[in-house]
């Protein structure tokens, strides 16, 4: 009866929008009863000549839905920035967009309210349906993002008439850093370096040749080898983009690249630039830096169930310190973006002091470091502390200045997040004593250390479960006491992951919560490793159990786990 009534009230609409007339309803309604709902729409196409767009119309004002064209979307690197594209493709649901709090998915079947629950749930944003033909939904989630796609450069060296084995053929005129082949060259580089998810681009010169290598995924690939007669005109090209000294090659240099400034094609991206003069010439390394991507939200970072929980509960605490640490590129800025994103309420004053600025996030006041004029993380914080702030961001504790007020502003009432350059989370409070911060001081003030790093995931589309054995059954074991089957990466891969068998990196974490054993450990100036014990007792999971338990999940695999992170001593 349900199906019936449903079915009626399609017809209906296609009624009211002039698309049946009144004996053909009447006739339609006769039949419906005894017809399935495909069955229907089939009868409306072949027999009544209506199309499944008009169709769809209908069924949208029948559910009190807005009618969406998913033939004229198309698929863009931010599509599938909020939901990974195997859980849309699994839910058969597209991301359209988000627009303020809201999520805007569209789907094909408007009972599913257990996957707009999910979607809820993993992106912790409201959510807005439309509802659109399946088929489109199922040609956009098969499509590979154009912003993926790698662009090359054959066009460029074309023009600068370069070949792999001579410098002959190069025009000297096109070797000038505002020459249109150069110009040119350095936008493509940059492209192809964002459009294959880059983070880093690397420009090194050798005696002969340099190359070009871009950093996906954690790795470094190689993309381009140049002649070395070409690497001056493209860094004094680069160095004009980031505003720096072109006749300066003897020290190092820092800047900015703005490249929306550079290209039409809509890339809104800031490349952090550090040129250093090298033996055979200047090179220079270059952060990508996505204004257009948002934070994450906590869940899609990596968190296990209970380091989530634990996390989200330590975080909302009205006082004390915050630490990330983990060597440069390990997501620490990014776990904190996703942090005060996630406690950003209007009735919270929050202040950050960064260098640089690699997101800008709304309802934050953001403050950008100079040192040149001594604008420095200590004195960003000696400011803010008069400036009425809840939550304090510093991108960093670099010296004894730093820590000390870092410290002193926790224990003054006001929640300090930061990071540190440590190994784990036990060495936090070692490092933080060698900048003479008292003990009975570091274990007042801190509220948790979260250590952290970046590991591949095993490609979902053709990763390969197998059964682990000998000795790397063995470590699984000893760090979760846990055997059964595992992945690993199939050996040449799939065009979903670019042949390599691994596509997208996770964050494995140790955290490490303050108790009275830990404070008591920290105030009588215990080692590191008795330190790390006592949190481990606690419950703490190291970075080792963390790494093998994304291996037991099937998200990484027993090598990339072992070669992020040893296994702990004692194992």
């Amino acid at each position: 009866m349900a199906l019936a009534r449903i079915q009626t009230s399609i017809i209906n609409k296609l009624n009211e929008l002039g698309l049946l007339s009144d004996d053909r309803t009447k006739d339609i309604k006769n039949t419906t009863n005894e017809l399935s709902g495909d069955e229907m729409e089939k009868l409306l196409i072949e027999e009544y000549n209506l199309n499944d767009f008009q169709i769809l119309v209908a069924k949208s004002k029948a559910f009190n839905l807005s009618p969406f064209n998913a033939s004229n979307f198309k698929v863009d690197e931010r599509t599938f920035e909020k939901l990974e594209r195997e859980f849309c493709i699994e839910n058969k649901i597209l991301p359209v967009g988000t627009v303020g709090s809201f999520i805007v998915i569209a789907l094909s079947n408007p009972f599913n309210s257990a996957v707009t629950n999910k979607v809820h749930e993993l992106t912790k944003l409201k959510v807005s349906t439309l509802l659109a033909l399946e088929k489109d939904i199922d040609k956009n989630l098969k499509v590979k993002d154009e912003g993926h796609q790698e662009i090359g450069f054959g066009d460029v060296v074309d023009q600068l008439n370069i070949s792999d084995d001579s410098e002959d053929g190069i025009d000297e005129d096109q070797l000038e850093e505002e020459s249109a082949p150069i110009i040119q060259l350095a936008n493509r580089i940059i492209e192809e370096a964002y459009y294959s998810g880059g983070s880093d681009i690397h420009i090194e010169p050798f005696e002969i040749t340099a190359r070009v290598r871009v950093r996906v995924d954690g790795v470094l690939m190689e993309k381009l080898i140049l002649p070395s007669k070409v690497t001056g005109a493209l860094m004094a090209r680069l160095k004009v983009m980031a505003n720096l000294d072109i006749a300066q090659k003897r020290l190092p240099q820092d800047g900015r690249i703005i490249f929306k400034q550079f290209n039409k094609k809509g890339i809104d991206v800031d490349l952090r630039v550090s040129t250093a003069p090298l033996n055979h010439g200047e090179g220079c390394v270059m952060r990508i830096l996505d204004k257009q991507k948002s934070t994450l939200p906590l869940p899609a970072l990596g968190f296990s169930e209970n380091n989530l929980a634990l996390y989200r509960e330590l975080i909302q605490r009205p006082y004390g310190m915050v630490l990330h640490c983990g060597p440069t590129g390990s997501g620490k800025s990014m776990t904190l973006y996703s942090a005060l994103n996630e406690i950003n309420t209007p009735d919270t004053c929050i202040r950050t002091a960064e260098d640089p600025i690699e997101y800008t996030l709304p309802g934050l006041c953001q403050m950008q470091m100079n040192s040149k004029i001594g604008l420095t993380f200590a004195a960003a914080l000696r400011a803010y502390l008069r400036q009425d702030p809840d939550i304090i961001l510093v991108g960093e504790i670099r010296d004894q200045e730093t820590a000390g007020i870092a410290v002193e502003a926790a224990l003054t009432g006001h929640m300090l997040f930061s990071t540190l350059h440590t190994n784990d989370a036990p060495g936090t409070i070692s490092r933080l004593t060698d900048m003479s911060v008292e003990p009975f001081m570091i274990s007042a003030s801190i509220v948790c250390v979260c250590a952290q790093r970046l590991i591949r995931r095993v490609c979902k589309t053709c990763k390969v479960a197998y059964t682990p054995e000998g000795n790397e059954a063995e470590i699984i074991k000893r760090a979760i006491n846990w055997n059964g089957k595992i992945y690993k990466a199939k050996e040449n891969g799939c065009p979903n992951c670019g042949g390599t068998g691994m596509k997208g990196r996770v964050g494995i974490h140790e955290l490490m919560a303050t108790s009275k054993e830990l404070i008591k450990g920290i105030n009588a100036g215990l080692e590191t490793e008795a330190l790390k014990t006592i949190a481990v007792k606690n419950g703490m999971a190291t970075l080792h159990q963390d790494s093998i338990l994304k291996v037991k999940e099937g998200i990484t695999t027993t090598e990339e786990a072992t070669s992020a992170v040893p296994p702990d001593m004692g194992e």
